[in-house]
């Protein structure tokens, strides 16, 4: 596959989803892009010669593969030619354009060198300086360092740094069998637990031909609904909480306690981990479907309650409005993710454009579409989720008094062999790419999550943006640092 034939091929409709390695220099790296379409993930390959360090950017054709570029030149320490900002992304560097120390592959670094240089400005004049935001910061917000350029209120532009959160998971995954390698999944990024539990499942169970009960499928839609309810909260309170509006913290953060309450209570997990395992899930829920039924409802009425109010407080509106705009040209060919990219018009949701697991049992709300692409349409987008997942949680639960039984999981043995999995998390779209080797051992596994691919974009939506709208724009956006650098 040539990079002629992949950008006809997203010409033709396909959408760049992801990025990644595979394999090393010496023997000839290859680049996997995947290529999302109703049908299903495609992976395919650029293969560079063996030697070769160097490749002609896909950046200026293909936008969307800004970041994934610059974590490929930091994992390999490849160069992108033509790159159009080839700054360090998930690994400093001890020096300009230069692999951390490695005892081998680029991708296992031994140690990681303190990188205290300043980042080169993006914009100039006078009066402008630069100044860091983060790493650490107030409350409990995840390390993450944003380098903002600023003549003292405006935000021309922000560099986004957010390698203190990597943690060399590509690598953890190597030589687990299945069974393992999903327990390292659903900790890849608390917040998303069970999606990305499903994406590295469907790779597996691809790759085995085999086919989870319809319990499991079930139970499997079921936690992914309330892990989703539970992450559109957590923004309301963040964005509630940037207003200084005291009362809806309060309560915002109350119902998502009663959330994650309600799943430990299904599975003994708050994160709903443990429930999915390759071919299944490994047990019924603990609570009975009346009291499930009961509390979902009671859940229901309160958040409906709270969220009505909070949508007609004006200072609140006010704050959102206008701010951290994403227009849908923008949105389309960086081909943005979950309520993102839905504020902004685009309307891929994995969950029915490839379908999974018990979706395809199940009648959808179709809500509004949203073009302002604003801070405003993102909190509307979160909340006409959150009653969508409602409504599919009542199926859900009906379907399981009706269709369920004891069959929790299909029995399969691994074998070798490739593929791509996928879930929707509350963020957007979940990816791994899966390689199985002898034994059915991982021998590459490359999770993308949609907080990496949407994070790329966030220094776009300051446009007219000032400082006290920062915490807004982090906050409409809905991303897990973690996510962002695995």
């Amino acid at each position: 596959m040539t990079v002629e034939n992949i950008l006809a091929r997203i010409e033709s409709g396909a959408r760049f989803a992801a990025l990644a390695g595979d394999g090393d220099r010496t023997e000839g790296l290859t680049l996997l892009v995947l290529l999302a379409r109703p049908e299903g993930i495609d992976a395919e390959r650029l293969t560079l010669p063996p030697g070769a360090d160097r490749y002609s950017s896909l950046t200026p054709r293909i936008p969307a593969a800004f970041w994934y570029e610059r974590k490929l030149h930091d994992l390999y320490g490849v160069v992108p030619q033509g790159h159009p900002r080839l700054d360090p992304l998930v690994l400093p560097h001890a020096e300009d354009n230069a692999p951390l120390p490695s005892p081998g592959a680029a991708y296992h670094p031994a140690h990681v060198e303190p990188d205290e240089r300043a980042l080169p400005s993006h914009v100039s004049g006078t009066g402008l300086f630069s100044f860091p935001h983060g790493p650490v910061r107030s409350g409990v917000f995840e390390s993450v360092e944003y380098v903002v350029e600023t003549p003292g209120e405006d935000i021309p532009h922000i560099n986004v740094r957010p390698h203190f959160k990597h943690r060399g998971l590509e690598v953890r995954f190597e030589g687990m069998t299945p069974e393992r390698g999903v327990l390292l999944a659903e900790r890849a990024e608390g917040i998303a637990s069970v999606a990305h539990a499903l994406a590295f499942c469907h790779a597996v169970e691809e790759i085995a031909g085999t086919q989870p009960p319809i319990t499991a499928h079930l139970v499997r839609a079921l936690h992914a609904e309330l892990e989703r309810i539970a992450n559109h909260l957590d923004v309301a309170t963040k964005l509630a909480d940037a207003a200084g509006l005291a009362v809806a913290v309060a309560r915002f953060g109350w119902h998502k306690e009663r959330v994650l309450r309600l799943v430990s209570a299904l599975c003994g997990s708050r994160f709903g981990r443990g429930v999915v395992r390759p071919g299944g899930i490994r047990a019924l829920p603990l609570l009975g479907r009346a009291a499930l039924r009961s509390r979902a409802g009671l859940l229901r009425r309160d958040i409906d309650s709270d969220s009505a109010a909070l949508m007609q407080t004006a200072s609140f509106l006010d704050r959102l409005r206008g701010t951290g705009p994403l227009d849908e040209q923008f949105a389309l060919e960086h081909g943005l993710l979950g309520p993102v990219g839905r504020a902004s018009g685009t309307g891929d949701d994995a969950r029915w454009q490839r379908p999974y697991d018990a979706y395809p049992k199940l009648t959808r709300r179709q809500g509004p579409e949203y073009r302002d692409g604003d801070a405003m349409a993102r909190l509307r987008v979160r909340w006409d989720e959150v009653a969508e997942s409602f409504d599919l949680i009542e199926q859900l639960v009906e379907l399981l008094d009706d269709e369920a039984d004891d069959v929790l999981f299909t029995p399969f043995e691994p074998v070798a062999g490739q593929s791509v999995g996928w879930a929707e998390a509350p963020q957007g779209e979940v990816l791994y790419f899966l390689d199985l080797g002898d034994g059915g051992r991982v021998r590459r596994c490359a999770p993308r999550s949609a907080s990496f691919h949407n994070l790329a974009v966030f220094s776009h939506a300051f446009r007219g943006d000032v400082l006290t709208d920062f915490p807004f724009i982090e906050a409409s956006f809905g991303l897990s640092i973690a996510g962002v650098v695995m």
